[in-house]
């Protein structure tokens, strides 16, 4: 892992800071730490140490302080355009990084507020040449750029909330010390969390208790009129909670109910309160009974088929959270306020669903786990699983990849974890670029059954070589459809796509991570042979179709 800073301010405390606290997840990592106010040096002078190091990310921040001095220097009749170009200097830079390191991904906190100087007072809207009006629209455009531009993710410069001083004058003087401890060590928290996602890590699933934290009361004893939500008591609360998890829904968070409750009586809500905001189709997984929460925790945990460290469990109850924390060590539980008023707040302050991609595939996983539900179901009622995997009707529609597929793919790359053969990253721009390159044959799979769709649950990037061979540079499925027998039926497209453009061998190679351990017998399962040191080959004239219980879709027969 190496990530390289740079900023207009002293950075030496925030290198201090990243390296302390991502150490702990990336054991290995190097940090480069440019010199004081040199961007324009690195970025223009392609043999620069910036450029030889090649960072995986680049940590850019702009102190606001500094560049309100640099706008005071400015004339005042060129600071209307002071804004504009800024940020055209800022674009024409990440083109540049671009350009030299396709796969480097900058991350940049957008300017805080926190600097106004009052000078034009509330009058400054109306005022472009007043520094809160461009310091505003330098924002503004940043964000344009950042839709334009796959490699720049832009962070918030400050937390929801915050209690401790951003800035120290007195060290800004001295030693041109823009930020304190405090808040270096709030950001480096923040940068952290966009590298882990990035990385895979990332929260994907809340798993929500019900009496007084979805709605006030308890439902067994209140009754459905008797339970706060909307109008009633703190109902209030509660709704607006219930709102912000549906939104966190619709961006793709699976939610999932574990409630120590009679079932029908813990539903009641969803199906008959008409100021419930959460609705059982939002509900992915729910689970209400007698039994330990811990344990019906690792039944949704089964169901959605995730790890523990993407799972969050929110009770009001400390005894339940404790237990939870004990028996399920992974999961992360958050200490709620006693107080349902400060439970958004609190939560949105958390930062807990940080990410680094979004596509319209994300709004439909509630939909895909409920199916996936109904899939377990049959399951157990089936005991022969050739039996259970004819009965569920699969058939898959696969090509190359699809421009349209870009983002899913890229965030195939980026999320996957276990299922992943060599856990090579890709961003957008990658994947377009690999996509056009003739080097390389690609494959995509979208699978469904007479439950439902489960998208585009795989992917295979071939890189073509010389005297008729062809490697495997990225191999990854989503675990929802392990055991599907998708990795035969894609094995056999691929060596029947190599076989047409005349490759007469295929390697690969299984690169161990704590994770991935799922895939090590992967390619000696599909008739590979070991070479040693997890390489392996096969001559495909000796290749034999493997089993799969996955017809062809209608277009692509």
């Amino acid at each position: 892992m190496k990530i390289a800073v740079i900023g207009n301010y002293a950075t030496q405390f925030l290198v201090k800071e990243l390296n302390k606290r991502l150490k702990r997840t990336f054991p290995d990592l190097i940090l480069y730490e440019a010199e004081y106010n040199t961007a324009d040096f690195e970025f223009l002078n392609s043999d620069s140490n910036f450029f030889l190091f090649a960072p995986e990310f680049i940590i850019w921040h702009e102190s606001t302080l500094g560049l309100r001095d640099l706008f005071y220097q400015t004339k005042v009749e060129s600071r209307k355009n002071f804004a504009d170009e800024y940020v055209s200097r800022i674009a024409s830079y990440l083109q540049i990084i671009q350009s030299k390191l396709p796969s480097t991904k900058i991350l940049f906190p957008n300017h805080s507020l926190l600097y106004c100087d009052n000078i034009f007072g509330s009058y400054y809207s109306k005022v472009e040449t007043s520094w809160q009006f461009q310091i505003e629209k330098i924002n503004y455009l940043l964000n344009n750029e950042s839709l334009k531009n796959d490699s720049i993710y832009l962070l918030n410069s400050l937390p929801v909330n915050f209690d401790f001083p951003v800035t120290d004058y007195t060290q800004v003087v001295n030693a041109e010390l823009h930020f304190t401890p405090q808040y270096l060590e709030w950001l480096s928290n923040s940068i952290n969390k966009v590298i882990l996602s990035s990385h895979g890590k990332f929260k994907k699933c809340i798993v929500l208790d019900l009496d007084n934290t979805l709605w006030g009361g308890v439902i067994g004893d209140d009754g459905l009129d008797g339970i706060q939500i909307g109008a009633l008591g703190i109902g209030k609360a509660f709704s607006r909670f219930q709102k912000w998890l549906k939104e966190l829904k619709n961006r793709g968070i699976i939610l999932a109910v574990c409630s120590k409750n009679q079932d029908d009586i813990a539903k009641s809500p969803f199906l008959y309160h008409s100021e419930m905001v959460l609705r059982l189709e939002d509900i992915a997984v729910f689970v209400a009974n007698w039994e330990s929460k811990a344990d019906n925790i690792n039944l949704i945990q089964k169901i959605l088929n995730i790890g523990f460290d993407s799972m969050v469990f929110i009770d009001d109850n400390p005894a339940e959270r404790e237990i939870v924390k004990t028996h399920i060590p992974d999961i992360y539980v958050p200490d709620i306020p006693t107080d349902p008023s400060d439970y958004l707040n609190f939560l949105i302050a958390e930062n807990l669903f940080e990410t680094t991609s979004f596509s319209e595939n994300d709004s439909e996983r509630t939909k895909q786990y409920q199916e996936e539900a109904k899939r377990t179901e049959l399951s157990r009622s089936i005991t022969n699983m050739a039996d259970y995997l004819d009965s569920l009707e699969m058939e898959a529609r696969i090509g190359p990849f699809k421009e349209v597929d870009y983002e899913r793919i890229a965030q195939l790359t980026q999320r996957s974890n276990q299922f992943n053969l060599r856990t090579i990253r890709y961003s957008v721009s990658d994947i377009e670029n690999i996509s056009k390159n003739k080097e390389y044959l690609t494959a995509s799979v979208e699978l469904k059954d007479k439950f439902g769709s489960y998208g585009l649950i795989s992917i295979v990037i071939i890189r073509l070589k010389e005297n008729q061979t062809a490697e495997i540079d990225t191999w990854i499925m989503s675990c929802r459809v392990l055991k599907r027998t998708v990795e035969n039926f894609l094995m056999n497209y691929i060596v029947k796509m190599l076989e047409q453009i005349g490759i007469i061998k295929l390697s690969g190679e299984y690169i161990p991570t704590l994770k991935n351990k799922l895939v090590a017998d992967l390619l000696d399962n599909l008739g590979m042979r070991s070479e040693g040191d997890n390489l392996f080959s096969i001559n495909l004239e000796d290749y034999k179709l493997l089993n799969s219980h996955i017809n062809y879709g209608n277009y692509n027969k």
